[in-house]
């Protein structure tokens, strides 16, 4: 069996796959509808910068899926950060588009302004993670 690499986009698509051919993500969590990943953690602990606020479309976004976040630019110079994690079903969202955040799942959209729900089933909004920007990064706090 060949091995390949884990890139950045096969895990935020979903196609990243372990050796024996089981998926490495899930479509779906617990069922729970309490918004946290399944292990409780939305990933705002990690160390270091989460994205330069370059790499951040004005009306878009970036989602660093090792991080479990999203950050946006709603407006030129005004970031947000939310938990990548869709509080429908728990799926990871996968696209920033439009003014939204995505989850691939369920069809739920998330307002890249505040984190509410713009289009269920989804009702609850993504929880909004605290951050600074600093030497023109956006790092968690």
């Amino acid at each position: 069996m060949s091995e390949s690499r884990i890139t950045r986009r096969k895990v935020v698509t979903g196609t990243a796959m372990t050796a024996v051919g089981v998926p490495l993500l899930a479509a779906c969590g617990s069922g729970d509808d309490s918004g946290t990943g399944s292990s409780g953690d939305n990933g705002s602990g990690g160390s270091g910068p989460l994205v330069a606020t370059s790499e951040v479309p004005v009306g878009g976004g970036v989602i660093v899926a090792d991080r479990n976040l999203v950050a946006t630019q709603p407006t030129e110079g005004t970031f947000k950060v939310f938990s990548s994690i869709c509080t429908h079903r728990s799926c990871p969202v996968t696209k920033v588009a439009g003014g939204t955040i995505d989850c691939p799942c369920h069809g739920s959209r998330f307002s890249i302004e505040d984190g509410s729900v713009t289009q269920g089933p989804a009702t609850s909004a993504l929880e909004e993670v605290a951050f600074e920007v600093t030497d023109g990064e956006i790092v968690p706090s």
